[in-house]
């Protein structure tokens, strides 16, 4: 019966080793993803969609920092008369996740500086122009696991009072929703 003790005990802290080196390569990763959602407010635009592209180290088991890109494509949309055109946000951020379990509920933000591209002029019958960037962030809660991660986000591009038109606010903000796989680099 000793024997049979030891022998369980031992392979458990076999199997505890082995997943403990198998998750160890997941320290450095690339996280590629999909996005989408609508406008908010929605004065002008109604809806976009786009990818993401990030790299992240894992500083403990529970935390990781990193650098996230990507491309979001806002739909312009006709609000009062005034034909607002598409625009596209590409981000270059600061990348912060908390992992309190190893499969489950995380939180994370990203934070950095939004480029705002796409025609010159906010709107095809105004002569405003379009903002060219400002302060991003996009807060996010969702799941993960080992390859996958779904989340609910919202992203937003601060960018004051440029490219207002009369009273409608230039506005870059989105609720929506994104799924990333997760590429692993090793340790």
């Amino acid at each position: 019966m000793k024997k049979i003790k030891k022998t369980v005990l031992a392979l458990l802290l076999f199997s505890g080793a082995a997943a403990s080196a198998q998750d160890s390569a997941y320290t450095n990763m690339i996280k590629i993803g999909v996005n989408g959602g609508i406008a908010l407010p929605s004065e002008n635009a109604s809806a976009t969609v786009g990818v993401d592209l990030g790299y992240q180290y894992l500083v403990t088991p529970g935390f990781g920092l990193g650098i996230a890109t990507g491309y979001n494509q806002f739909f312009g949309k006709e609000n009062d008369g005034i034909n607002n055109n598409d625009f596209a946000v590409v981000p270059v951020a600061a990348m912060f996740r908390y992992y309190p379990q190893t499969s489950g509920f995380y939180l994370g933000t990203d934070l950095g500086y939004g480029f705002i591209t796409g025609d010159d002029k906010v709107a095809t019958n105004s002569l405003v122009d379009r903002p060219t960037g400002g302060l991003y962030i996009k807060p996010e809660i969702g799941y993960h696991n080992i390859h996958w991660n779904f989340a609910l986000q919202y992203t937003k591009v601060f960018t004051g009072s440029e490219g207002n038109i009369g009273s409608q606010d230039y506005s870059v903000g989105a609720l929506g929703v994104g799924i990333g796989y997760n590429l692993p680099l090793g340790k």
